[in-house]
């Protein structure tokens, strides 16, 4: 599957901008972390981007979030890793592999980010540094859900916390336009 191919199916299916925006963000940071632990770019990228292709048609039915995407995805040939990973992000299926542990730390730290971004003056992502988000981080009822438990899993990846969440904030950076932050 082509990345545009994916996008259109993305929009297609995802028609909430907010839900839309954290796809987005989602691909970014699982990109960044193919690139860091040097893993396949594409896949990863595809794996954030679909991960939540049926969200809007499950959200009322959590237990069969993910497996409407699975029949969604069916005529495309995807790599059977890929799919994975997105059963892994909402706990279908073990975390096995790096994308299932990345995808599964990468889905709530784009809510954390987009958080305390929205809590500096400028509400700009590229305004928020690392000390300012690891204070968050303490902060149970700051972002609350945005789940501190999957984004320390971070440390299965072999990245500590600071680093963790400094690559998660370039890569949203990077597409922050997109963002509106």
């Amino acid at each position: 599957m082509e990345c545009s191919e994916a996008l259109a199916l993305m929009r297609q299916h995802i028609q909430t901008v907010n839900l839309q925006k954290h796809v987005l963000a989602v691909e970014a940071v699982m990109r960044a972390l193919a690139r860091r632990l040097n893993e396949d770019e594409t896949d990863w990228g595809l794996a954030g981007l679909l991960h939540d292709l049926d969200f809007e048609y499950t959200k009322e039915s959590p237990q069969r979030h993910t497996m409407q995407t699975l029949e969604l995805l069916e005529d495309y040939n995807l790599d059977p890793r890929i799919l994975h990973a997105i059963q892994a992000h909402a706990g279908h299926v073990p975390l096995e592999s790096s994308m299932d542990k990345a995808i599964y730390c990468a889905d709530p730290v784009t809510g954390f980010v987009v958080a305390c971004a929205l809590m500096h003056p400028t509400k700009k992502i590229a305004n928020v540094d690392v000390a300012f988000m690891t204070n968050r981080f303490k902060e149970k009822r700051f972002a609350a859900g945005a789940s501190r438990e999957q984004m320390a899993s971070c440390s299965s990846l072999g990245l500590e916390l600071d680093e963790f969440l400094e690559l998660s904030r370039k890569a949203m950076e990077e597409i922050a336009d997109e963002l509106g932050l």
